[in-house]
């Protein structure tokens, strides 16, 4: 079977993850396989928790992505992957992971999707979300309070410090690799249009 990889990067809430929801719901649950860069956080249980909120979740060393890269190359070739589970309001990898295998096409998702060369390698496709700062930080609020249960002093105050600066040093140099850049305040139905277009051209 062959299968397409798609690549998706681009901001903190800058609409990556909603447009691959959109596209997991359009097509048969067992024909796309979604994963989510934020699965391979790395595992922080061997330190305590007041040194994990310090750790730098927005610098590229935060991810696990030889695991990632593993991960992809068995999906690739059909085999059953074992996806971790993060606890975000701990920093820790749950014991429990998540079984999904064979599927026709496989989205990595992530603001460092495209960072990684490892990774670039394994796509079909490399896409880029571009938003503007502002929209991707009132997302982030919303997403991080409702999802993560973290308050909006912690967000801002990690947005600031870390999150942004991290953004324009490793996030936004990424999308030179991409090839497709994507609007990220466009109509969902526009973006998941232009996606399946090029991944068919």
């Amino acid at each position: 079977m062959n299968r397409t990889v798609l690549g998706i990067a681009g901001g903190t809430g800058s609409g990556k993850t909603y447009a691959v929801k959109s596209l997991l719901n359009k097509y048969p649950r067992n024909r796309v396989l979604a994963i989510s860069m934020d699965s391979y956080y790395k595992d922080l249980s061997h330190i305590n928790y007041k040194k994990r909120v310090e750790q730098n979740f927005d610098h590229p060393n935060s991810i696990d992505v030889n695991l990632l890269e593993n991960h992809l190359e068995q999906a690739t070739k059909g085999d059953k992957i074992n996806i971790p589970i993060y606890d975000f309001s701990n920093h820790v990898r749950l014991g429990e992971t998540i079984s999904i295998s064979n599927a026709k096409i496989i989205i990595v998702e992530g603001i460092f999707a495209l960072h990684f060369s490892q990774l670039r390698k394994l796509y079909t496709i490399k896409l880029f979300m571009n938003t503007p700062e502002n929209i991707r930080l009132e997302r982030r609020l919303v997403r991080d309070v409702r999802e993560r249960g973290r308050t909006i002093k912690s967000i801002k105050d990690q947005y600031n410090s870390t999150v942004l600066p991290m953004h324009n040093k490793y996030v936004e140099p990424s999308k030179i690799f991409s090839d497709l850049m994507l609007n990220g305040e466009d109509n969902i139905d526009n973006i998941i249009n232009k996606i399946e277009e090029f991944i068919k051209s």
